[in-house]
């Protein structure tokens, strides 16, 4: 494989280890109280998903949070507190979480632009001579 290939299947392999993840988090929260033998099973596969240690396959909760630099534990304990939350609740803190990034946001992007020189604006009545 060339550089290019390399790049790509990284980017591949990285994006699909967010869904697994992404999809194992919807199932926890959509799931943890189903009635049905269906619903019961997806909750318990992903729950069994997050608590495993397993690493002898591509895609285990290790392996995923390994390929996105995200530690197990603190994923498992996020998850598993997200479970515990009510529908107002989990949204309510979704909401906190967002804000908080979209405000680390906007001070990087304004503190990065920002000019160390200031420059004496030139007047231009030289200009209508």
């Amino acid at each position: 494989m060339n550089a290019a290939e390399d790049y790509l299947a990284g980017i591949s392999q990285r994006d699909l280890a967010a869904g697994v993840l992404k999809q194992a988090a919807q199932d926890l929260r959509r799931f943890i109280g189903a009635t049905s033998a269906v619903e019961r099973g997806l909750y318990l596969d992903a729950y069994s998903w997050l608590a495993s240690e397993d690493t002898s396959w591509p895609f285990s909760f290790l392996n995923v949070c390994q390929v996105l630099s995200l530690a197990p534990e603190t994923v498992r304990d996020e998850l598993l507190s997200d479970m515990s939350l009510g529908v107002i609740s989990y949204w309510t803190r979704r909401c906190g979480r967002a804000a908080h990034r979209f405000q680390v946001f906007l001070s990087r992007a304004f503190t990065r632009n920002r000019r160390t020189t200031v420059v004496d604006p030139v007047p231009l009545t030289h200009a209508f001579r």
